[in-house]
């Protein structure tokens, strides 16, 4: 029985597929370096608002419960982006001339919503449930930073799949009491993995890492 032999042609495109092995995986590695870089990821994106509105000044001065604002987020998946009439309850007589909210009067007169834009947009095919997370204990901070500190809102961190099975994985030393989860300047003299710990136990917090958590 005669051996089988590949076609003379094929002695030719050796050296281009033994290159290409070398080079692909190289070029893979660099491509998912790019992919998950903080610029990618959206670590700093701050964009311009429609209103320069101040959470230093409102969250952090004033003392403006997020959940004023926010009034979704105990109770479902999505923190609302709170509509003109919450924001005219101050402003019908707080600074009614003022030229930077002028899209905030336009809007309360022609009942067309202020065109914020969205710092944290996780993609479509992530689950996230914001009620869940303040259920358990875990603070706006823990994924927002300190908002209460900053003029312009930022993204902190990069919200990746890696990064939110860190917590999964670990999330005592990200659990506080629930009646401080809107507490952003919230500390403790205790241990804080301690007090996460105790605080797992104590409401059956079993964060669940399997890919239907956040894929479903």
């Amino acid at each position: 029985m005669s051996a089988y032999h590949f076609p003379r042609w094929t002695d030719s495109i050796r050296p281009v597929l033994g290159f290409a092995a070398v080079i692909i995986p190289v070029y893979a590695v660099i491509l998912m370096a790019y992919a998950f870089s903080a610029e990618n990821l959206n670590v700093g994106y701050a964009p311009e608002q429609p209103i320069p509105f101040s959470h230093a000044l409102h969250a952090g001065e004033l003392e403006m419960d997020c959940r004023y604002c926010h009034n979704t987020v105990e109770k479902g998946a999505m923190a609302a982006i709170p509509p003109t009439s919450t924001c005219m309850n101050c402003h019908k007589s707080i600074r009614t001339e003022s030229p930077l909210l002028k899209p905030l009067f336009d809007s309360a007169e022609t009942g067309e919503p202020v065109e914020w834009v969205r710092v944290h947009d996780l993609p479509e095919f992530a689950y996230f449930n914001h009620s869940a997370h303040l259920s358990a204990g875990v603070s706006c901070v823990e994924c927002h930073g300190r908002i209460d500190q900053m003029e312009v809102v930022r993204q902190e961190e990069p919200l990746s799949m890696g990064w939110c099975l860190e917590c999964h994985r670990e999330p005592q030393t990200r659990l506080r009491p629930r009646e401080f989860v809107t507490d952003l300047g919230w500390e403790t003299d205790e241990d804080r993995f301690e007090l996460g710990q105790r605080l797992m136990d104590e409401n059956h917090i079993q964060p669940r890492q399997d890919c239907t958590t956040c894929h479903r």
